[in-house]
């Protein structure tokens, strides 16, 4: 129940009771939500001019997302690292590993493709900071697809140095006849004259003359494909199929030292010197096939020999004198 007011009335020498008037009443019920209102206001223009007055929880946020910037900033400069050397391989896988396995580089476009279609960055978007979140992921996917495509790459090189490994421990590249057993290169590859009918003939080796009984080594790895004396002329002979297309063959030996079938490495006593066949004297006859076709020896014979041996070798080797088969 509201307090009834009075007044005392000097005139009347009274109290009388304090009537209140409606419309006042209203006026001030009114200035007083204008005022709540207006103090209202006046603090939000307050408080959104005053950004240094933050709460707990505002502060928290704020030093979150400046790490995480401070985070993606650390991020793309770590990539461009990895870019970097990145790059640095990618040039050597071009230009140097690809080139000396002769395969071919890699195409830029591949290596540096991006990703087309649909937009996989979508549930990235719409956020304050979406661009940097969408450009650093972006930039981190290519890096990978980069990385796999290296890898493989890489993986290619290994199978083909493999391979060229293989390859060169198969092809013959020494002389079958070591130096220091040697009397002396009988004859060369080419237009010789025969030691039976003395006309021209064409000779499809070398002659290496040595004394019966020295030892013939195996000029590559490969398998013993022949050792028989069933081809005219050749008495006792050898064949040893290299593999990538060639073929290696010893004749006129006295006898072997291996067997059909067997596996050799390159410097291994296959067999020794001797005079079977169609041979004038103790002498290796030898001869190297690549593709089915005779070609000359003197080209492979870098293994053991230095420049000075190679183009004694290569003179004498030119000479057309007779040969000893």
């Amino acid at each position: 129940m509201a307090k009834v007011k009075y007044y005392y009335d000097s005139e009347t020498l009274s109290y009388k009771k304090i009537e209140r008037k409606k419309g006042r009443r209203l006026g001030i019920a009114f200035l007083s939500i204008l005022g709540v209102f207006l103090a209202a206001f006046v603090l939000v223009v307050i408080y959104l001019n005053l950004p240094q007055i933050e709460t707990p929880k505002e502060k928290a946020l704020k030093r979150e997302l400046e790490n995480m910037q401070l985070q993606y900033g650390i991020l793309n400069r770590k990539m461009d690292q990895i870019q970097d050397v990145l790059g640095n391989i990618e040039d050597r896988d071009n230009n140097i590993y690809r080139l000396y396995f002769e395969s071919n580089p890699i195409p830029e476009e591949q290596r540096r493709a991006g990703f087309g279609g649909i937009n996989r960055y979508r549930n990235l978007e719409g956020y304050d900071n979406s661009k940097i979140i969408v450009e650093t992921t972006q930039r981190m996917d290519i890096l990978t697809k980069q990385l796999v495509v290296q890898s493989k790459s890489l993986d290619e090189i290994t199978d083909l140095a493999k391979e060229k490994e293989q390859l060169l421990a198969a092809i013959p590249a020494i002389q079958p006849v070591k130096n220091e057993e040697l009397k002396r290169i009988a004859s060369g590859y080419g237009w010789r004259t025969d030691p039976f009918t003395k006309v021209k003939k064409y000779h499809y080796g070398m002659d290496f003359s040595a004394p019966r009984g020295t030892p013939v080594y195996a000029t590559g790895d490969g398998r013993i494909e022949r050792a028989d004396n069933r081809s005219t002329g050749y008495g006792n002979h050898i064949r040893i199929d290299h593999g990538y297309g060639y073929v290696s063959l010893y004749a006129h030996l006295y006898k072997y030292n291996v067997r059909v079938g067997q596996r050799v490495k390159r410097g291994d006593v296959i067999g020794f010197v001797g005079s079977t066949g169609r041979s004038e004297a103790p002498h290796l006859h030898y001869e190297i096939y690549k593709d089915e076709e005779r070609i000359n020896p003197i080209n492979f014979y870098y293994g053991n020999l230095s420049p000075a041996e190679y183009d004694q070798v290569l003179a004498k080797a030119q000479q057309e004198n007779q040969s000893m088969d």
